[in-house]
């Protein structure tokens, strides 16, 4: 089983001080499982990859400590040749100074994001192709991948579970270590050892930072710990105590964007063009798209004449929220068939978003990264397409009015970019043209002569 590492940050031959690992070396290590070899059949100064190969010896396995399923499978088996817990715990071994991102002679390289690329040359994977992507996509990884047939000779037996996996962005080191530590037992569901107590720390500790904000943390936890229900509600409890409070955040992110839209009140303002163009669009059936505390939710439950209304949110925790906020427990009969909180993502495709009037999607697409743009425009616009589509952004050329906004400075630090009235009206041309909508452009706020309003917001029908 071969993991090929690669990059091309100039020079490129600094990945062996971040990996520990001298490129002019093949360098082989004895394991619990056999042998694992670190070489690197790439190095120049502009592309460098190394390669982690694994010499799995299935016949010790049964003879030392390893698990013992069935007689047969106990020398016959997979493992040798795919991609498994035996990656991960040679990854932890050969690369866990890496992977605590610590590099003594490049430590400012160990902190920063560079363009990464992982070749995986067979990776089972039970859920295939959609659910490799439900795992990496949230990540910000661009995912390319291939499956393999049972049989070349014989097609009509049908594909494996096996696929050839190239997945690209540009991230810290160890936060793609992180990553496939624990996403490549999930995707094979499988272990080779006991999994016990402290796995759960193992899992807190690798997926540190990511794990309690990815879409499917209970799947992930769930697999990872051998589908023990006890351990995976231990660890996804501990996931929401370790994480900054969602209440906390909410207000820190609301107070941050208050400080520079203070002056106009803006947010008001915006929740009250969407509204408008929500009734404008005679929508019965509403979905609103990143709903967070349900600002939106409480206006539309105000209006009879949206008689349903769906809020999704990625974050678990932030449905509670908006659960509490609106007094979901304590809404009258009638009042509480109108409204569903559901979690998801907006760059999947889901079926439980099909057949609505309007969809509502308020500073939200700011925060996706760009790379992840054209699965959000596919979920949303080819599966889901609703009749109507309001979204908002904000513009990023009224920024200079703002006085508390230094020069260059985002409105918000998890927004991944903002766009120009000129980038903002391409891109939903764009859209609009491939996805067989009309698209009209309403400005939101005070309108400056020279930078226009401060947010920016389409209108689409189908």
């Amino acid at each position: 089983m071969i993991l090929t590492l690669s990059t091309t940050y100039r020079p490129a031959t600094d990945l062996g001080y971040l990996l520990h690992k001298n490129p002019a070396h093949l360098q082989s290590f004895k394991t619990t499982f056999g042998r694992a070899h670190v070489f690197y059949p790439e190095v120049s100064e502009q592309r460098c990859s190394a390669a982690l190969l694994l010499d799995v010896d299935p016949v010790g396995l049964v003879r030392g400590r390893g698990r013992q399923d069935g007689a047969e499978d106990q020398y016959v088996n997979d493992r040798p040749y795919v991609a498994s817990s035996f990656m991960s715990v040679a990854i932890a071994d050969l690369f866990g100074t890496a992977m605590n991102g610590r590099s003594k002679e490049r430590p400012e390289l160990a902190a920063s994001a560079i363009p990464l690329e992982i070749d995986i040359d067979v990776l089972p994977c039970r859920g295939g192709d959609e659910f490799l992507r439900r795992l990496f996509e949230p990540l910000g990884y661009e995912v390319t991948s291939e499956q393999y047939p049972l049989d070349e000779v014989f097609p009509e037996w049908g594909m494996s579970r096996y696929f050839r996996v190239n997945l690209k962005a540009e991230k810290r080191l160890a936060d793609v270590l992180s990553h496939l530590y624990v996403l490549i037992p999930v995707m094979d569901d499988d272990k080779h050892y006991w999994v016990g107590s402290d796995e759960v720390e193992k899992l807190l500790r690798k997926g540190a930072g990511w794990l309690g904000d990815h879409p499917e943390k209970e799947l992930i936890s769930s697999r990872y710990l051998a589908h023990k229900r006890s351990l995976a509600q231990i660890a996804l409890e501990r996931l929401l105590v370790d994480e900054p409070e969602a209440d906390d955040r909410e207000e820190a992110h609301n107070k941050e964007e208050e400080q520079v839209e203070e002056r106009i009140s803006l947010n008001q303002q915006r929740m009250g063009s969407v509204l408008a163009a929500l009734k404008a669009c005679n929508a019965h059936r509403v979905l609103d798209l990143g709903c967070g505390e349900g600002s939106l939710l409480r206006l539309l439950l105000q209006e009879r004449q949206f008689e349903r209304i769906v809020g999704m949110d990625v974050s678990h925790r932030a449905l509670e929220i908006a659960a509490r906020r609106l007094r979901l427990e304590r809404m009258p009969p009638m009042q509480r068939e109108r409204l569903e909180l559901i979690q998801g993502s907006l760059i999947y495709r889901d079926e439980r978003l099909s057949g609505f009037d309007a969809a509502a999607v308020v500073e939200v697409v700011e925060h996706l990264d760009p790379p992840r743009l054209g699965s959000f425009e596919r979920a949303l616009f080819e599966a889901a397409r609703p009749a109507h589509v309001v979204l908002t952004t904000p513009n990023a050329e009224y920024n200079v009015r703002f006085p508390t906004l230094p020069a260059g400075k985002l409105r918000h630090k998890d927004h991944r970019f903002e766009w120009t009235r000129g980038q903002f009206e391409s891109w939903s041309a764009s859209v609009a043209d491939r996805f067989g909508y009309a698209v009209r452009f309403v400005p939101v706020g005070p309108v400056d002569h020279e930078v226009g309003p401060p947010t920016q917001m389409a209108v689409f029908s189908r």
